[in-house]
This record gives C-alpha cells, structure tokens and sequence, in this order.
C-alpha cells in the first residue's frame, strides 16, 4: 500500500502584496536554522543537512519551504516559530501535501500509416 499523503504547508516565497520576497535565499536560511529539528541532527558534529519536516522547493519560478504538519506534535515550539515567520512576513501559506514524482515513461514514436 502506498504511503498515505501527509499534511504540508506550503510558505511560498511571495508576499499577500503579490511582491516576491528578500533576501533571495530566504528558503535556504529558514531551512538552515531549522535543520536541527529531524532525526539524527543532533550533537556537535552534525553534518549539515535539512530537516524532513522544514525544507525548502522551487514550484515553477517560486522560492517555498515546506513544513511538514508532524512536526506540530514533534517540536511544537520548532513548528510556531516558522509558522510566525511566515506570518510576520506577509507570506502566502497554503495547506497541501506533495505528490511523489511520476515514475519515468520512455517515449514511444507514433507511427503514422499513410
């Protein structure tokens, strides 16, 4: 059985004023500071890497992060603080779930009798 969706918020890098939002590497920074919020990420030798509950994606031309819902229950405090980020900079949140990429199809020529 496939993998049930999970609830995501999806912190899309444009502001409710429509303009995009700055620093560019926003997505990057807020990812960084909360990658030690996952399994594994603890102790100081950590290699750095993003957390599985906050990371960041590109849908089309715009910069997001993707904050996984579970991580309400895991690190409440963790999940406010991001939650507030969003808010406090005027961005859109959107609730949703990621799909799984579509499995690769080889193309197949059409022939075309005539």
């Amino acid at each position: 059985m496939a993998d049930e969706s999970r609830t995501e918020y999806f912190i899309q890098g444009v502001t409710t004023a429509g303009k995009r939002f700055r620093p560019s590497d926003w997505s990057e920074r807020l990812c960084g500071v909360m990658s030690a919020f996952g399994p594994g990420a603890r102790g100081p030798n950590a290699r750095l890497c993003y957390s599985l509950y906050v990371r960041p994606v590109m849908l089309g031309d715009i910069k997001c992060v993707v904050v996984d819902a579970r991580l309400r229950d895991l690190e409440p405090m963790a999940f406010s603080f991001v939650m507030s980020f969003a808010k406090d900079n005027g961005l859109l949140v959107t609730e949703a779930c990621s799909l799984p990429d579509a499995p690769a199809v080889a193309a197949t020529p059409i022939s075309r009798a005539g």
